[in-house]
């Protein structure tokens, strides 16, 4: 049962939303501000955080940015209809995934159960060891370990959320190959969640941001504007 922490200044979002999980059955913990989530995320973390942006105290920004320090647990924010920068913020500060208001919860449901699966599709376990997907890749400097949800640039670790790293492995898989935003779209979700381009196009920017932290010369992912992008060793 995989423990889902729902953080919220709304209790009737709270109340709502932790039935209706519980009832798909998910053990749900909520908290109504982002200090109480992060108190509580301190002692034991859950399998996946569902966060407010705006809340009184800390906020769902200051939150996830405080939890990216130490984990890259999958994180879906809840933002406003005209919040679009907070959207493209929250995307950029490690978010993998957000919900506008007001939400059907049954899409909120969808979302949760597709990055929990992606989740344990780049992490496997014992038995996958010895498929194609759970086994180590090597592109030139870059080493990316499934099983251990570990990636490293010239033996520097870089530390990936589960979209990141979905984004990053398959455009490695093929160096050269161009791979367009419909196509990423497919390796992170699943078929029944809609996402735009520009929610693609703010995990790259991420990831590469992220590399470039531990390689200011990393250049292996090239924009093809217009079409998508490609993994180039050289």
């Amino acid at each position: 049962m995989s423990k889902i922490a729902l953080v919220d200044d709304d209790r009737n979002i709270l109340t709502s939303v932790s039935m209706t999980l519980e009832a798909e059955g998910f053990e749900v913990e909520t908290y109504n501000d982002g200090q109480a989530a992060l108190d509580a995320f301190n002692k034991k973390l859950p399998d996946m955080a569902v966060l407010d942006i705006k809340m009184p105290r800390m906020d769902g920004m200051d939150l996830l940015q405080r939890l990216r320090q130490k984990t890259q647990m999958p994180v879906i924010f809840l933002t406003s209809k005209d919040d679009e920068i907070d959207e493209v913020l929250g995307l950029r500060m490690g978010a993998d995934d957000y919900v506008k208001k007001p939400f059907s919860q049954r899409l909120l449901v969808e979302r949760i159960r597709a990055l929990l699966r992606r989740q344990e599709a780049t992490t496997g376990d014992v038995t996958t060891a010895n498929t194609g997907d759970a086994k180590v890749m090597e592109r030139g400097d870059l080493r990316m370990d499934p099983l251990r949800h570990a990636v490293s640039w010239k033996g520097s670790d870089v530390s990936l959320t589960v979209t990141e790293f979905l984004l990053l492995q398959a455009l490695a898989q093929r160096p050269g190959f161009v791979k367009s935003r419909d196509q990423l779209m497919d390796v992170a979700y699943d078929d029944q969640v809609y996402v735009d381009d520009r929610t693609i196009d703010s995990h790259i920017k991420r990831l590469r941001k992220k590399m470039r932290a531990a390689d200011s010369e990393f250049s292996a992912i090239e924009t093809l504007y217009g079409i998508g992008y490609r993994y180039n060793e050289e």
